[in-house]
C-alpha cells in the first residue's frame, strides 16, 4: 500500500555513479550511457550496455509501495506477457524482477520504441480495445492484495483530507474549495450508486495516450506503476476526448474491440464522470504531496498560483453538473 511517510528529497543521492553500481551490481555490463527519461514519481533511466541493446532502468519512490506491491505489479505484467499481451515486463534477473543495491530499489526493463496512437483513428481504437479485453480477462484472474482499490475513500476523501490539512490553498479559496470537493464527493458516491455492484479487477490504473507506446504492429502497454484493482471503465475512459458525441462514438470503437475478449458492462458508464472528478481529486493531492520534491516546482510552477485552485473550483463545479445528467451512451449501444 502507498506510505504517507515520504521523503521530500527521496533521490538527492541517486547519482550517476551510483545508477551505474546499482545496474552493475546485477550483472549488467554498462558502457557508462545515461539518459534521464520523463518520469516525477519514480526517476528512470535508458542506461547503455557494451555490445547490446541499451536496457531501462526504474528507480522507485522510497515508501510509496512496498517492496510487496512492487513485486505484485511485476507479476501481473508478467502474467500479461505470458498471455502473449504487449506490455513492457520487467526483466527477471537470477528469479527476481524487483532488485536492492543498498538503500535503492529499482528494475531492469527491456527498452521499446515507439509514437502516441492516433485516439482519432477508429482502427487504432478497436485494436486498443482488444487488448484491453485481454488486459481484463488476466486482470479477472485474481486480486492485487498488496495495491489498493480505486474507490472513493482513496481517490476522494483522502486526496481532499490531504489538500485541507495543508497549506496549499490560498486563504480566500479554502470555503469555496472545500465546499464544492464535499459537494463533488456527494455527487460521485450518488454515481456510485446509480452503477450499483461493479466487478473490480486488476488493470493498468492509468491508462491514457502517454502509457501507450504506438508501433507497426500495434500498441504496448507501459508504466503499471498505478495498477490497482477497479472497475474495468477506468481503463477506458481516458482514451475519449471532445464533446459528448465524439466521446461516445470513440467508445463505441473501443468496446466493439475489447468485447472480442471480454464482455462489457454498461452500467459503469455511470462512473466515468465520477472517474474523471476523482482523478482531480487525485491530481491536486499528489502535487500537494509532493511539493517538496525540488523537481517538483519547476515542472508545475502553476500549482503555485491561486489562479490553479481558482480553475480547480470551476472544473469541480463543472464535474458536479456532469455527474448530474445521463451518463454516456454508447451511440451502437
Amino acid at each position: 500500500m502507498p506510505s504517507s511517510c515520504d521523503d521530500p528529497t527521496p533521490y538527492a543521492s541517486l547519482t550517476p555513479e551510483r545508477i551505474l553500481r546499482a545496474v552493475e551490481s546485477v550483472g549488467i555490463d554498462c558502457d557508462g550511457g545515461l539518459l534521464a527519461l520523463n518520469s516525477f514519481e519514480n526517476r528512470v533511466w535508458q542506461i547503455g550496455v557494451y555490445d547490446q541493446t541499451p536496457v531501462v532502468a526504474k528507480f522507485y519512490r522510497a515508501h510509496r509501495w512496498t517492496d510487496e506491491a512492487i513485486v505484485e505489479e511485476h507479476r501481473f505484467t508478467l502474467e500479461l506477457a505470458d498471455s502473449e499481451v504487449p506490455v513492457v515486463a520487467p526483466l527477471c534477473i537470477a528469479g527476481d524482477s524487483l532488485h536492492h543495491f543498498e538503500d535503492l530499489r529499482f528494475a531492469l526493463f527491456p527498452r521499446r520504441g515507439g509514437r502516441a496512437p492516433e485516439l482519432e483513428d477508429s482502427h487504432v481504437l478497436s485494436w486498443i480495445g482488444r487488448f484491453l479485453g485481454r488486459i481484463h480477462v488476466v486482470g479477472g484472474r485474481s486480486h492485487f492484495l498488496h495495491r489498493p482499490t480505486l474507490d472513493t475513500t482513496s481517490f476522494g476523501r483522502e486526496p481532499i483530507d490531504t489538500i485541507l490539512a495543508s497549506d496549499v490553498l490560498p486563504p480566500e479559496l479554502l470555503l469555496p474549495w472545500r465546499t464544492i470537493a464535499g459537494q463533488a464527493l456527494e455527487a460521485i458516491e450518488a454515481c456510485y450508486e446509480r452503477a450499483g455492484r461493479t466487478a473490480s479487477l486488476r488493470l493498468h490504473g492509468d491508462c491514457h495516450a502517454g502509457n501507450l507506446l504506438w508501433t507497426p504492429d500495434g500498441p504496448h502497454f507501459v508504466d503499471f506503476d498505478d495498477a490497482r484493482n477497479g472497475p474495468a471503465v477506468q481503463d477506458l475512459w481516458m482514451l475519449l476526448s471532445g464533446d459528448e458525441h465524439s466521446m461516445a462514438r470513440q467508445l463505441d470503437h473501443v468496446v466493439e474491440g475489447y468485447q472480442t475478449f471480454a464482455a462489457f458492462e454498461p452500467r459503469e458508464l455511470h462512473l466515468v464522470e465520477a472517474l474523471r472528478t476523482l482523478r482531480l481529486l487525485h491530481f491536486a493531492a499528489w502535487l500537494t504531496r509532493r511539493w517538496a520534491d525540488p523537481a517538483f516546482p519547476p515542472a508545475f510552477p502553476w500549482f503555485a498560483d491561486g489562479r490553479y485552485w481558482q480553475d480547480h473550483i470551476l472544473a469541480l463545479r463543472e464535474q458536479v453538473a456532469a455527474m448530474s445528467e445521463s451518463p454516456l451512451v454508447r451511440l451502437c449501444g
